[in-house]
């Protein structure tokens, strides 16, 4: 389809829709909110026409109530405010359940990404058995996190995945009985999700929508590219999940969090497995393997209800023995179906998605020095690093947890407790421990030496150890950590146990952060070729595990571009991301969506090395631009950090010191528990959502524009001209910063701009904005942001005029907040309410 088109067809079946069951939501007798349907255009007019004018968010909702209310009381007026806010929320549900269920019309299943696309270029260009040799050791891994940047309580959940069905079908009776059950279902979390809360809402989409869509998508794997002498391996597709493990920062994590999310995990995909064989078992009713099906299904149920055990192993040597009898007594018939089952199993094994663990650096250090000041016998304050490291590598001291109390007690539990989740949900249950802030040899040494402490025999540590490299220091370390790694004889020999294969996570959020967005990119790409080539040079297959969120801001955005533009310098062995918050919901949220970007990260890295294209390859003036253009956005972004406004900035003028009250994640939003407010401190969820609630998007494009436009004050504007076209990896960079600022809307704090202490501090961002979007236009060609995605661009186009009354009104109350007018405490839950509709409706935040 091209853009015409496909606008029209979003026009048609999206934005038509939404019209239609929008005017339906209208009329609905919901408690307390009557007459809000009609009131709300009026808002979004006076916000809409207020901006333009110039007017400030509190002049606008107070014309608001002047013109079309007759409310005089502050109690009054704060009331249809959060009224207002509730409508909204479920106006967003509204839009979003429309659009995901319209997904598989407006993506066809041979557009470019697609595996129909991949193997007809593939037939065409007579490269089928390269593309059969690359899914030999190829696979894509997607990460759940629990990282809180939306989470709809478990009941609007359930609401949205049949709301979604019902607009499939549109019925309009389900519909509108589903919008009533929505207008009357509580939004917020009365209190903090706990970690388990947080792992429970993933594994529902483990459980009806990957099962489906993964087993699905494997089948079509299997259809298009099997043949006599390959059949695609069953871990080309994994899933991996953080809830219950990621325990960097969030102390509510334990030990005992661990092993019952593990549990949980095995118990599901067991509930799974029983229920796909309940529907297998009305077609395959045949003498013999009718009884052996059942006692299958005898075996799952004692495994899940009655504290027995069951491992895929013996799960498929019962589905072996039905195979063979289908082919010798029934002719095969329904085969198929028996195959599929089997193959969901080789998927998901008794584990569903990895458990990964995840600590900081700087906790295992605390720990270290507590076991070596506790155990070593040795004088601790004159002990050098070196010599921690060497008491660590060769002591055969083996703890008890309980000698120790609090964050040392539960490491070692924790580690201890790694056992018995491989025996019972198999060592793909939970197979790598990722360490926060790596950026020395000691930070994977202790965890290795942990596990010894924990009576681990070396051949016993069936784990990955994975750093996880994410500051600019971290990230300019990496290489030489790996290097020392590599050289260290025992740590050789645990690679050499894990086919020597060492995984590395590179940090895009915390990068972009730190750095800003050209440097925090450029330093990653460069960190992975260097990498690549300390791994190459000692045989060790290097994986990157890339920590990318949903925004550019935070190394989202068109993620199949991103890895299709990754060159020949960089390993392309897996694909391997985290997916976070509303991410899950808005780009893996049922099985269309799921199945097509599942496909557009698969085949982006089968692309990247079965079929030649010159613009992934950076050649040596290319490399030089990017690096002189990283550096140049790198030094103004260090500008802006480095103002004395920043930080006060974000504390006085936007949402940052409200993202730990919503009641949305269980972690805390900043690492350390002082309460002076720190840049270093600040989480890059919270700290790229301010921004995003501000709607300037700081990180996705602060310094980009004044980088290019140095170049341009040169007279070599058309070097970056050339290098737009020439290398798809610059022009990723630029597209998805044009993500960032086409969700950017100034005129809603144009007012700040007035404002004597932020005044100043405000003109830096916006002229850097201006000059950012003005050069991307010209540098593209294109005659607005994101002309080439207009189903995005609609997209956001429609959301941003949904969430405008809502704007106005989180603006408002932080107006008066700041003013320090009116019910302090009213005007704080109407910031919090409003932000959690914001984030929902934002999908990618940025």
């Amino acid at each position: 389809m091209q853009n015409h088109e496909k606008s029209e067809k979003f026009r048609q079946i999206v934005e038509n829709k939404f019209q239609i069951y929008n005017s339906l939501f209208m009329s609905l007798p919901y408690d307390k909110m009557s007459n809000i349907g009609m009131l709300l255009p009026f808002l979004y007019e006076e916000s809409k026409a207020g901006y333009e004018k110039g007017k400030t968010p509190e002049e606008i909702v107070e014309e608001f109530f002047a013109s079309h209310t007759s409310l005089e009381s502050e109690e009054q007026k704060t009331e249809l405010l959060f009224k207002i806010i509730q409508y909204i929320e479920r106006q967003v549900v509204l839009f979003d359940s429309i659009e995901d269920a319209s997904f598989a019309e407006l993506h066809p299943a041979g557009e470019s990404g697609t595996l129909l696309n991949l193997y007809d270029r593939a037939v065409q260009q007579d490269l089928l058995a390269a593309v059969r040799e690359k899914m030999k050791d190829f696979g894509v891994r997607v990460v759940f996190t629990a990282h809180p940047t939306q989470f709809y309580p478990s009941s609007v959940q359930r609401i949205l995945h049949d709301l979604r069905s019902a607009i499939m079908k549109d019925s309009v009776t389900e519909i509108d009985m589903l919008l009533q059950q929505l207008g009357k279902t509580p939004f917020l979390n009365r209190e903090k999700p706990t970690p388990f809360d947080e792992a429970l809402s993933i594994i529902f989409y483990l459980r009806y929508v990957y099962y489906d869509s993964l087993g699905e998508l494997y089948a079509q794997i299997k259809y298009r590219f099997a043949d006599k002498d390959f059949t695609p391996p069953h871990d080309i597709l994994q899933l991996g999940f953080w809830p219950g493990g990621d325990r960097d920062g969030n102390p509510f994590v334990t030990a005992e969090t661990t092993l019952k999310v593990a549990d949980e995990l095995y118990s599901s995909v067991l509930k799974s497995y029983y229920e796909h064989l309940k529907k297998l078992r009305r077609r395959l009713s045949f003498s013999g393997v009718s009884e052996l099906l059942a006692a299958l299904s005898d075996e799952l149920y004692d495994a899940i209800f009655r504290e027995q055990t069951i491992t895929s192993d013996r799960i498929l040597m019962t589905v072996s023995e039905a195979q063979q009898i289908l082919l010798q007594k029934h002719n095969g018939l329904f085969k198929d179906l028996l195959d599929d089952f089997e193959d969901r199993v080789k998927i998901f094994g008794t584990h569903f998605a990895t458990l990964d663990i995840r600590q900081d650096s700087r906790v295992h250090q605390s720990v270290i020095d507590e076991i070596i000041n506790k155990k070593s016998g040795m004088e601790f304050e004159n002990i050098s690093t070196e010599e921690k490291l060497q008491w660590l590598l060769e002591t055969d001291t083996v703890l008890d947890p309980e000698d120790f109390e609090d964050v040392t007690r539960d490491t070692l539990r924790n580690i201890r407790n790694i056992k018995a989740i491989q025996k019972k949900n198999g060592q793909r249950g939970l197979s790598r421990y990722i360490i926060s802030n790596s950026d020395q040899i000691k930070d994977v040494l202790n965890v290795f030496g942990l596990f010894r402490l924990c009576g681990y025999s070396e051949d016993e540590i069936n784990i990955d150890i994975v750093p996880l490299f994410e500051t600019m220091e971290g990230l300019d370390a990496g290489e030489d950590v790996m290097r020392q790694l590599y050289a260290l004889p025992v740590y050789r020999k645990h690679l050499e146990r894990r086919g020597n294969q060492q995984t590395i996570m590179l940090g895009f959020s915390d990068g972009t952060k730190d750095g800003g967005y050209l440097k925090a990119n450029w330093e990653i790409y460069e960190t992975k070729e260097q990498l690549t080539k300390a791994a190459d040079e000692k045989g060790i297959r290097v994986i990157f595990f890339d920590g990318r969120g949903g925004p550019p801001a935070r190394g989202g955005g068109k993620t199949h571009d991103f890895y299709a533009s990754q060159g020949k310098t960089i390993a392309n062995n897996k694909i391997e991301i985290t997916i976070q918050g509303q991410t899950i919901t808005s780009v893996f949220g049922n099985k269309d969506q799921a199945k097509f970007n599942f496909e557009q990260l698969l085949t982006a890295g089968i692309e990247n090395d079965v079929f030649k294209n010159t613009k992934k390859d950076l050649t040596e003036a290319e490399r030089k631009l990017i690096e002189e253009l990283a550096e140049i956005s790198f030094e103004k972004y260090s500008q802006l950090k480095a103002h004395p406004m920043f930080v006060p900035y974000l504390q006085e003028m936007s949402t940052l010191e409200y993202y730990g009250k919503t009641n949305i994640g269980s972690r805390p939003t900043k690492r350390a528990g002082s309460s002076e407010l720190k840049f270093e401190d600040l989480r890059a969820i919270p700290f790229v959502g301010s921004w995003s609630q501000l709607k300037q998007n700081v990180p996705g494009f602060f310094g980009f524009g004044f980088a290019v436009n140095e170049l341009k004050k040169q007279g070599r504007f058309d070097e970056v001209k050339a290098l737009y076209k020439g290398s798809d990896f610059f022009k990723t960079l630029v597209l998805n910063s044009m993500m960032s600022m086409n969700k950017s809307y100034f005129p809603l704090t144009y007012y700040m701009k007035n404002n004597e202490k932020f005044g100043d501090f405000w003109t830096v961002i916006f002229d850097e904005y201006t000059l950012s979007r003005d050069l991307m236009l010209e540098l593209s060609g294109f005659r607005m942001l994101m002309e080439e995605e207009p189903l995005s661009r609609k997209s956001v186009k429609i959301r941003e005029k949904i969430v405008l009354p809502l704007l106005s009104i989180q603006q408002f109350a932080l107006m008066k907040i700041q003013k320090g007018e009116g019910n302090r405490d009213v005007y704080e839950k109407l910031v919090m309410r409003s932000l959690f509709g914001n984030i929902n409706a934002s999908r990618n935040s940025a």
